[in-house]
C-alpha cells in the first residue's frame, strides 16, 4: 500500500521522501497543475520501465520529460526561436513543447519511444521544486492505468495504483484538470499535437499566426494521440440532445436536454457555462459518473472555443472504440 503524504502539511518530508524513492529507481505519484503524474527518473531506463509496468502503457507511446525550468530544458533539447518564445511566455504552465533531443542528453530512449524528439514541460508548484531538488528531468505521464480516466486528486491515484507504487504526494485537486497542450514547431509553422490546459488562441495571439491542427490518424509523436484514451468503463456519448433511460447525464451550462428526468444521475461540468471550470471538473465528474455503473455516460454539447477544444478532444477519445 502506498504511503500518502500531504505536501501542505509536511512539505519537507514530502520532498525528502520523494527524492529518496526517485533516486532508488522507483516512481512517485506527484501533483501538478494539470493532472497527477507518475514520475520517475527520465535518465534511468529501469525507472522508466517501472512507469510502463505500473501503468500497463504501450512502449511506443512517448513520455513527457518534466524540467525545473528553461535552464534545465536547454541542456536536453534544441530550441528554435519560436519554441523559445513560447517557453518564456508559458513556462511554468500547461504547455509541452516537442523538440529535437540533444545527442549529449542523458534522457533515455525509453522516454522518447525511440523518436529523435522529446516532449518537455515545466510544471508549476511543488512538482517544479521536486525536479529542482532531484536535479534530473522526470518522466511523468498521468498516474493511472493506461487509457483510463486521468487522475485529478491523490484519491483518484490511490484508487488505481495504491498497491503498485510506494508513495503518493497529495497536493489537493488539480487546478487545470486536463493535460498540457502539446505544440511542435516545424520551420515557420506551429502544429498542435494535443489540445490541453493552455488555450490555443492564447498561443496564436502571442505569435500572430494560426496554429495548425493535426489529424488523429497521424503517427504518434507525443502522449495523448492514441484514438482511444481517457476512457471510463461505461460507454461515452457526446453532443447529446436526448438522454436514454438508464444513462448518466453530464450537462454543461444547464442546457435543456430531452429525457434528463430519466437519467440515472445528473452532473454539470459548469452550470454557469465556464469552460475553465468545466475543464477542471471533467475527469473528476467522469469518474463519479462511471462509478454509478450506468450503461453509458451522455455528455451535453460543449463549445469548441477556448478550453472547449481540449474538453471535446478528451470526450472524443473516451467515446472512441476501445483498443
Amino acid at each position: 500500500m502506498a504511503e500518502l503524504i500531504d505536501i501542505e502539511m509536511e512539505p519537507e518530508r514530502a520532498l525528502t521522501e520523494a527524492v529518496r524513492i526517485l533516486a532508488s529507481g522507483e516512481p512517485v505519484a506527484i501533483p501538478t497543475e494539470t493532472v497527477y503524474g507518475l514520475a520517475a527518473d527520465a535518465t534511468n531506463p529501469s525507472a522508466i520501465s517501472r512507469i510502463y509496468e505500473v501503468k500497463g502503457r504501450p512502449r511506443f507511446n512517448p513520455l513527457i520529460a518534466h524540467m525545473s525550468g528553461l535552464e534545465m530544458a536547454v541542456l536536453h533539447a534544441e530550441f528554435d526561436p519560436i519554441s523559445h518564445t513560447l517557453a518564456q511566455a508559458f513556462w511554468p504552465g500547461p504547455l509541452t513543447l516537442v523538440l529535437p533531443l540533444k545527442p549529449e542528453s542523458p534522457i533515455h530512449e525509453l522516454c522518447t519511444a525511440g523518436l529523435p524528439t522529446i516532449g518537455i514541460r515545466v510544471p508549476e508548484g511543488f512538482a517544479g521544486l521536486l525536479i529542482s531538488a532531484f536535479g534530473r528531468p522526470l518522466a511523468a505521464p498521468s498516474a493511472n492505468i493506461s487509457g483510463r480516466i486521468s487522475p485529478t486528486s491523490a484519491q483518484h491515484v490511490a484508487a488505481e495504483l495504491d498497491d503498485k507504487i510506494g508513495l503518493i504526494l497529495d497536493g489537493g485537486a488539480a487546478g487545470v484538470g486536463v493535460e498540457s497542450t502539446i505544440i511542435k514547431v516545424e520551420g515557420d509553422a506551429v502544429r498542435l499535437l494535443r489540445p490541453g490546459g493552455l488555450d490555443v488562441t492564447t498561443i496564436e495571439d502571442l505569435l500572430g499566426i494560426d496554429v495548425l491542427r493535426s489529424d488523429h490518424a497521424e503517427a504518434i509523436e507525443a502522449p495523448g494521440m492514441l484514438a482511444s484514451h481517457y476512457a471510463p468503463n461505461a460507454g461515452v456519448r457526446m453532443n447529446v440532445t436526448q438522454v436514454h433511460e438508464g444513462e448518466v447525464l453530464v450537462n454543461f451550462g444547464n442546457q435543456d436536454i430531452a429525457g434528463a428526468e430519466d437519467a440515472t444521475e445528473k452532473f454539470d461540468l459548469s452550470p454557469g457555462g465556464d469552460l475553465r471550470e468545466a475543464a477542471a471538473n471533467l475527469f473528476a465528474i467522469m469518474k463519479k459518473a462511471d462509478a454509478l455503473g450506468a450503461s453509458a455516460i451522455a455528455f451535453a454539447p460543449v463549445p469548441m472555443d477556448s478550453l472547449g477544444e481540449a474538453i471535446n478532444d478528451r470526450l472524443a477519445r473516451a467515446a472512441a472504440p476501445r483498443q
